[in-house]
């Protein structure tokens, strides 16, 4: 049976973990409840952050506010406009201004890309462009090999883990992972503005995307397939459900997709061949109530 850590050890495994008492992140708000008694809550922030690359204006999106260079790089990436050899001169973060400039060495223009934005499902800055299946085209994902063991050491630890979601609600989650694994783990009020915060992430940091595992709290749509295929990660897991086209997206590429990943259970609907199936499920770790969580829509 996989050990069951303490939460210090689980947090003490991340590069980068969620802060629920970081400043700025929540509200207090008062209420009443359904019989009129009073009730205190905290709220998640919205604010908007206006991305430009160089002197081009590209999109407003409503994020929570933390790690700011990092969306902007993962927009611009997972968008096409940034290539992973990019030379980034650098990126200004104006806090007063809420903006973020990201620099490049050559000056590129998207009027044209601009023109052909499209409205896609899920929610805050769910925009891709009308060019963006294209670049899939050349994707070719790693046969990476994935043990089951793997799956149910990360979701028991990521679903401990302390978190703006269990703090607040109304949130998403997306956790990137080596193995067992899970080493960054990024939140904010929309499912894409958490896994470009990662993209923008593994950019500035030139990590390697051919042997992660990239697990999203949420629902995983067309969209989130794409721009994890796109990031070069050959595995996209979730405790949340699929929608057609992101399965249909998954098998195209050779992607491997596992959905409701709940205690002991979970379905594969793309690239089983990468699974080994090295765990009984009866000896998967059983998440106590207090801990356990509901995937997201």
């Amino acid at each position: 049976m996989v050990k069951t850590p303490d939460l210090p050890e689980i947090q003490s495994e991340y590069l980068i973990a969620p802060d629920p008492t970081r400043a700025g992140l929540t509200r207090a708000v008062e209420g009443r409840d359904e019989h009129g008694i009073p009730v205190a809550l905290s709220v998640v922030e919205e604010r908007p952050l206006t991305i430009y690359l160089n002197r081009q204006e590209i999109v407003t999106a409503m994020t929570i506010g933390d790690y700011p260079e990092y969306l902007a790089l993962g927009f611009l990436r997972n968008q096409g406009m940034l290539s992973p050899d990019e030379e980034i001169l650098r990126v200004d973060y104006d806090d007063e201004l809420e903006t973020v400039v990201v620099r490049t060495a050559i000056e590129t223009s998207y009027e044209e890309k601009l023109q052909k934005k499209t409205r896609t499902s899920g929610c805050a800055v769910g925009t891709v462009f009308g060019d963006m299946m294209e670049g899939l085209e050349g994707v070719q994902l790693a046969a990476t090999p994935v043990k089951t063991s793997w799956l149910y050491a990360l979701a028991h630890k990521i679903n401990r883990t302390p978190s703006l979601y269990l703090e607040a609600g109304a949130i998403h989650g997306t956790v990137l992972c080596h193995q067992d694994r899970p080493l960054v783990y990024m939140e904010d009020v929309g499912r894409h503005n958490a896994v470009d915060k990662i993209a923008g992430w593994m950019l500035s940091e030139r990590v390697p995307a051919s042997d992660k595992i990239m697990y999203t709290t949420g629902r995983m749509t067309s969209e989130m397939v794409i721009k994890t295929a796109m990031m070069g990660i050959p595995v996209l897991a979730s405790r949340s459900g699929f929608t057609a086209w992101g399965v249909e997206i998954a098998q195209q590429v050779g992607l491997t997709l596992i959905g409701r990943m709940k205690g002991q259970r979970f379905v594969c609907l793309a690239g089983d061949e990468r699974l080994e199936r090295d765990m009984d499920p009866k000896d998967a770790p059983v998440e106590a109530k207090k801990h356990k969580r509901k995937g997201e829509g």
